[in-house]
């Protein structure tokens, strides 16, 4: 007969007996209870592991359990056998897939981690690299007088008077310029958070239509509009510039002119609508900045703040001051309520023409074009170059900034658009343009969405993804396609405008009037004297 363990009713390996109870236990068994209880299981009477009593048998053999004593009984152990390996070892798979989840989660994170301290680090540099060029540069004029002329005194005809004198940028200037940048971010920084909802879907860009032309605005016998502007408190007024010397201020509404001013000697390149007073600019290659009155009819000032040929044509959002760029190599910052040159600065390491500058959004900093294709971030505080793009292969004709203020988009005659992060001032995307692609005029509408680019063609891309969604190439048989077409480009909330502004064959067609936006104009680039000089107007269906 077997010994039966009285606790785990098995055949003990080590069986003893207590004295207490005489009952046979398994040693570590009862060892376990003593040590918990110090009783014995049977009859609860005191007991230590010193009185138990071994019991010395053979090695003992277990005898089978009645349920494994038939052959159906043997298989049904072993089927539930194999299913607990079974569930065991999915329960294991599963286990596996989890922690490869979770080892390929981690790996992830670690590698995006690297690539955020890679590209930290790299910014970093960038930025250091950035501010060392805020110091002054070797070869940088600082502002320095230009010889004054005698100003010449307003005479019976009512000329203007003539101010070239330097008076310098005063703190009280510099600080209200930094006021108006703080402004202007922070308004920028709202606008930004959404898009407007009235904006116009890209879908939509291919339902404007002509509605209404209009001719005889300039000189017949000297055609070509060259430069256009919107007044941006009374948009029915368009102001142009000629290539008859001329400046226009045109009522579209009431569809006549409403003032001829003249003055400029040579064409008339570039023309600004001041935004809130009755007052134009225009600059032109006779070397003169004029300011006009609209309601007078005539030229109040006259700024000579070059000696060459004038470029470009930027006004600053406070509305009080102007900068140019000019042929001789100079940029200048100018008051337009006395007239006075404020500060005129050259790059002499570059010694080359300027060929265009644009104001950033905030005012602080601007952008001018070479004809060495270079293009030269200033900082006007300071007045000091802080950023060189180069990329271009040719002269540039066009910048423009984003209205976020992040991105710089600039064209040149190397049949090409490109794009730069002023974040990490380098070039993130250039636009391969057809052969012989010239572009002569570059616009962001407000909301950031599209750019806008005129040269042989219109042609309007997306932001980000930089892909084309339209492109106006001239259907109408009177508009033949050949020569080159300059367009001004906008998009402001409640409203989708377009400004396309075109060389001798080619009309001026204004879309969509409410809420547009107001931009600098191009220069003239008339292509084997046609004649056709034309405004037309389009608006959406």
């Amino acid at each position: 007969m077997a010994l039966v363990c009285a606790i785990s009713n098995e055949v003990p390996e080590h069986p003893c007996v207590s004295p207490v109870s005489n009952q046979v236990f398994e040693r570590r068994l009862i060892e376990k209870y003593i040590a918990e209880n110090g009783t014995d299981p049977m009859n609860g009477q005191p007991l230590s592991e010193e009185q138990l009593v071994d019991i010395k048998v053979s090695h003992p053999i277990r005898p089978k359990a009645p349920s494994a004593t038939s052959i159906p009984a043997i298989l049904k152990s072993l089927q539930d056998e194999w299913d607990a390996v079974m569930l065991h070892s999915f329960t294991l798979r599963q286990q596996l897939q989890t922690t490869r989840q979770e080892l390929s989660h981690a790996l992830y994170q670690h590698d995006a981690a690297c690539r955020v301290i890679a590209r930290l680090t790299k910014e970093v540099t960038a930025a250091r690299e950035a501010l060392a060029t805020l110091k002054p540069q070797a070869g940088l004029v600082a502002p320095q007088a230009v010889p004054a002329s005698q100003p010449a005194a307003a005479g019976a005809g009512g000329e203007p008077m003539e101010i070239s004198e330097q008076v310098g940028m005063t703190p009280e200037i510099i600080q209200k310029l930094q006021d108006k940048a703080t402004i202007l971010t922070t308004e920028r920084k709202k606008r930004g958070k959404t898009v407007p909802e009235e904006l116009v879907r890209a879908e939509d860009l291919s339902k404007y239509r002509q509605v209404a032309s209009h001719a005889g605005l300039h000189s017949a016998s000297v055609p070509g509009i060259l430069a256009l502007d919107l007044c941006p408190s009374d948009t029915n007024k368009v102001l142009t510039g000629g290539a008859d010397k001329n400046v226009v201020v045109f009522d579209k509404n009431e569809e006549q002119i409403v003032a001829t001013l003249k003055g400029h000697t040579k064409k008339v390149t570039s023309v600004i609508y001041h935004p809130s007073q009755s007052v134009v600019f225009s600059a032109s290659p006779d070397n003169t900045i004029r300011v006009w009155s609209v309601a007078g009819g005539n030229c109040v000032q006259v700024v000579r703040a070059h000696e060459g040929g004038v470029t470009g044509l930027s006004l600053h959002a406070t509305g009080d001051y102007l900068l140019s760029s000019s042929e001789d190599q100079y940029w200048a910052f100018s008051d337009i309520q006395t007239g006075r040159v404020l500060t005129k600065v050259t790059d002499e390491s570059a010694g080359c023409a300027l060929t265009c500058a644009q104001f950033h959004p905030d005012g602080l900093i601007f952008g001018t074009g070479t004809a060495d294709s270079q293009i030269k971030i200033w900082d006007l505080k300071e007045r000091t170059n802080v950023a060189n793009f180069p990329g271009h292969s040719g002269p540039v004709t066009s910048i423009a900034f984003s209205e976020n203020g992040y991105y710089l988009a600039t064209g040149a005659q190397d049949s090409s658009l490109k794009l730069w992060d002023l974040r990490k001032l380098k070039n993130f995307k250039t636009i391969t343009l057809d052969n012989n692609y010239e572009v002569k005029s570059l616009v962001f509408d407000q909301s950031g969405t599209y750019l806008a680019v005129g040269g042989s063609d219109i042609r309007v891309y997306i932001c980000k993804q930089w892909s084309e969604v339209l492109n106006f190439t001239g259907e109408e048989e009177e508009m033949p396609i050949s020569c080159e077409m300059f367009v001004l480009y906008v998009c402001h909330i409640g409203a989708l405008t377009f400004l396309f502004l075109l060389s001798m064959c080619r009309p001026y067609r204004i879309g969509d009037w409410s809420g547009l936006w107001r931009e600098r104009a191009v220069p003239d680039l008339c292509r084997n004297g046609q004649k056709s000089k034309v405004l037309q107007f389009v608006e959406k269906e």
